[in-house]
């Protein structure tokens, strides 16, 4: 991919070390899966508005961006199904509940304060509802998370694992906080992953782009999602031919 959507971010000195840095691609394994990272209501709201107006609906708001990663997304799924790829969702746990609150309640006292009206009620019941255009379809893993990481907490290793996965094709929010610390933890536990630019967002564009270089630099390879469908369409290719 040339001109990449973190070059205006880089200093003189960053493109310099770029030059004698060598080949980091991370590469594509022989079994991959999607992995799906919060895809629910409360990032996308009921529709698309500006991002300062939709915060005042949705506290987790990211406006137009989550939006724009929607039929990119439907498209990196249609592929995936086609080719018999596991699919992954993951969306938060409602302290509500499970008497657990998350990461986020947890830490910030002011975020553990109970909705107002019925309106505001209603919205915080759906927060963590996958959104109906990315919908999980039957056999596919639906799990539930209390912290960043898809990892931290919940059965994801144990089941890739059991389907001897080595490659996670990453979607998903925030690029800044939920995506890349479970694109942190994947490196850790040494899958081999593919982060597709189309399909990740952010409410902030300089954290979006600066995290997209630093986990393209460390722990996986951004791709776009052209060459995220021609990845998966070749493996489904061998697939049918063995």
């Amino acid at each position: 991919m040339s001109g990449r959507i973190w070059d205006k971010f880089l200093t003189e000195q960053d493109k310099d070390h770029l030059t004698t840095s060598g080949d980091r691609s991370v590469g594509f394994g022989v079994r991959p899966a999607v992995l799906n990272i919060d895809l629910y209501r409360g990032v996308f709201g009921d529709k698309e508005m500006p991002l300062m107006d939709g915060v005042k609906l949705w506290r987790g708001y990211c406006g137009p961006a989550g939006w724009k990663t929607v039929p990119h997304i439907q498209r990196l799924l249609l592929h995936a199904r086609a080719a018999g790829l596991p699919i992954f969702h993951v969306t938060g746990l409602a302290n509500e509940e499970s008497g657990v609150p998350g990461w986020s309640e947890a830490i910030h006292a002011s975020r553990s304060k109970p909705p107002g009206d019925a309106a505001a009620r209603d919205r915080h019941a759906r927060r963590y509802d996958i959104i109906d255009e990315a919908a999980p379809l039957p056999g596919e893993v639906v799990l539930r998370k209390t912290a960043p990481s898809a990892f931290f907490g919940t059965p994801l290793m144990a089941q890739l694992n059991h389907m001897q996965i080595d490659t996670l094709i990453v979607t998903g929010e925030s690029t800044s906080g939920c995506v890349r610390a479970s694109v942190v933890e994947a490196a850790s536990f040494r899958f081999k992953v593919q982060v597709v630019e189309d399909c990740v967002f952010d409410r902030h564009e300089a954290c979006h782009a600066i995290n997209l270089f630093d986990m393209n630099q460390k722990y996986a390879d951004v791709i776009s999602i052209d060459a995220a469908v021609a990845r998966i369409d070749t493996y489904a290719k061998k697939e049918a031919a063995e």
